[in-house]
C-alpha cells in the first residue's frame, strides 16, 4: 500500500499567463510573452494568451475547483506586469485581484503557495535588458519586498522562480521561449547570475517581512533514474543527474554557487518523466526507452521510476525539504456524449507515479507535499492550446470548466491521503 505521512499536502498548480487572460485590463503591463506569442511563427497558430482559461474574471470558479476536491493548496503566480506594469509603480488593481482570490483560498482552509516570476517579464524591463540587466535583479527583489509586506501574514509560501533552466536557457540561450534571444554563452551566464542574486535578495525580503515565510525555487533538470537495484547503477544515475551534459538544464546549474542554497527553506520539484542510466566501464551509460513504449500527448516518455529517484536524490544533495511543485501529463481530452471528460490514462499515470513517490519516501526522502500540473487546462507557452495538462477541461471559446474523471479520482486520493493508490 501505497504511504504518504499524515500531515502530506495535496495541491494543484497553474501560472498567470497561462490561465488569466485580461491581457490589457486592470491596469495589466505587457509582458515578454504577450509580444512573443504575438511576433508570427513564435507560438503554433498564432495563438497568444491574451484570454487563456480567463481566470482573470472566473477565478472565483478556479478557487471553488479547488475546495471542491479537497485540496489542502493551491500554487499560484502573480503576473509581475499586472502588479508593476513598468516593472516598478505598482498597480492597486493587480493587487486586488490576488487579494480576492488569496482570500477565498484562505476561507476554504486552502494555504495559498504564490510563485513570485513564472515567466511573464515586464516588457518594460526586457526593453532595458530584461536578465542580462543587473536593474532587473533590484526590481525583482523590490517587487518581492512589496509582495511580501501585501500579503504578510495570509501568503507564508513562496517559490521565488519557476525554472529557471527553462525561462533562461529556452528563452535566453535557444530561443524558443519569450523573449526569443539567443545569446552567447558569457552573456547567458550573465543572466543566471542575475537570476542567483534576485533569488537571494527576494529571500532576504521574504523572510524580513514575515520569519514564518518559507522560501523555495520551482526546479527542474534531466532526472537519471537506476536500471537495476545495483549499487553501481544508482551511483551512475545520482551522478548523471548532477552532471548531465545538458549543462544549465541540469539541477546543479540552478541551485548552486554564491550562496543561493542558504537561501532555500526548500526544494520544489518540476517533474514529467526521466532517463533511465547504468554504471558501465567507462562510467555512466544512458538506456534508450523502450520501443513504442507510453508516451504522453507531449510524446514525453512515461517513466514513473523518475518520480522516486528525482527526490531521493535531490533530498540527499540538498539536505533540504522537498515538494514536487509539478507533475502531470497532457492527455487528448474531450467532452464525450454524457458531458462527461473521461480522462483513464491521466489516472493510470497519475497512480504509477504516485506509488513511486511513495516508495521514495518510505526510503527516506523528505518530501512534503505534491502539486498537480495541473488545475485546469490552459495556454502551454509555445504549444498554444494543443496541450491539456488540467484536472478541469477548460472550453476556450465559453471559457466553462468541467472537472475530468481525473479531477474526481485526485480528490478521493486527497481524502483518503494516498491510500486509494
Amino acid at each position: 500500500m501505497a504511504y504518504f505521512p499524515e500531515q502530506f499536502l495535496w495541491g494543484a498548480a497553474s501560472a498567470s499567463y497561462q490561465i488569466e487572460g485580461g491581457a490589457g485590463e486592470g491596469g495589466r503591463g505587457r509582458s515578454i510573452w504577450d509580444t512573443f506569442s504575438h511576433t508570427p511563427g513564435k507560438v503554433k497558430r498564432g495563438e497568444t494568451g491574451d484570454t487563456a482559461a480567463d481566470s482573470w474574471r472566473r477565478w472565483r470558479e478556479d478557487a471553488a475547483l479547488v475546495k471542491a476536491m479537497g485540496l489542502g493548496a493551491y500554487r499560484f503566480s502573480a503576473a509581475w506586469p499586472r502588479i508593476a506594469p513598468d516593472g516598478g509603480v505598482w498597480n492597486p488593481e493587480g493587487f486586488a485581484y490576488y487579494d480576492r482570490l488569496v482570500d477565498t483560498l484562505l476561507e476554504a482552509g486552502v494555504q495559498p503557495w504564490m510563485t513570485l516570476y513564472h515567466w511573464d517579464l515586464p516588457q518594460a524591463l526586457q526593453n532595458r535588458g530584461g536578465w542580462q540587466n543587473g536593474e532587473t535583479v533590484d526590481a525583482f527583489a523590490a517587487y518581492a519586498g512589496e509582495m511580501a509586506q501585501h500579503f504578510k501574514g495570509r501568503v507564508k509560501h513562496w517559490f521565488t522562480f519557476n525554472e529557471p533552466q527553462c525561462f533562461l536557457g529556452m528563452g535566453y540561450g535557444s530561443g524558443e521561449h519569450a523573449p526569443g534571444l539567443r545569446l552567447d554563452s558569457p552573456s547567458l551566464e550573465t543572466c543566471w547570475q542575475n537570476f542567483r542574486q534576485a533569488h537571494i535578495l527576494a529571500a532576504q525580503c521574504l523572510h524580513s517581512a514575515d520569519q514564518e515565510n518559507q522560501v523555495g525555487i520551482a526546479s527542474t533538470g534531466t532526472v537519471c533514474f537506476p536500471a537495476s537495484d545495483r549499487p553501481e547503477d544508482i551511483q551512475a544515475a545520482r551522478e548523471r543527474t548532477f552532471a548531465c551534459p545538458e549543462g544549465v538544464y541540469s539541477f546543479s546549474h540552478a541551485l548552486a554557487l554564491d550562496g543561493l542554497t542558504d537561501a532555500l527553506d526548500f526544494v520544489g520539484l518540476n517533474l514529467y518523466h526521466g532517463i533511465p542510466v547504468r554504471m558501465g566501464s567507462r562510467g555512466p551509460e544512458v538506456l534508450p526507452h523502450p520501443v513504442g513504449g507510453p508516451r504522453t500527448a507531449m510524446d514525453w516518455p512515461v517513466t514513473p521510476e523518475a518520480l522516486e529517484w528525482g527526490p531521493r536524490f535531490l533530498a540527499e544533495r540538498y539536505r533540504l525539504p522537498v515538494y514536487i511543485s509539478e507533475n502531470g501529463l497532457s492527455c487528448r481530452d474531450q467532452i464525450f456524449l454524457d458531458g462527461k471528460v473521461h480522462d483513464p490514462q491521466r489516472i493510470d499515470f497519475l497512480t504509477r507515479y504516485l506509488r513511486a513517490l511513495s516508495r521514495a519516501i518510505a526510503a527516506g526522502a523528505d518530501v512534503r507535499g505534491y502539486f498537480h500540473w495541473s488545475l485546469t487546462d490552459n495556454f502551454e507557452w509555445a504549444e498554444g492550446y494543443d496541450q491539456r495538462f488540467g484536472l478541469a477541461y477548460v472550453d476556450y471559446a465559453a471559457g466553462e470548466r468541467t472537472l475530468k474523471d481525473s479531477g474526481y479520482w485526485y480528490a478521493e486520493t486527497v481524502r483518503t491521503n494516498g491510500r486509494n493508490l
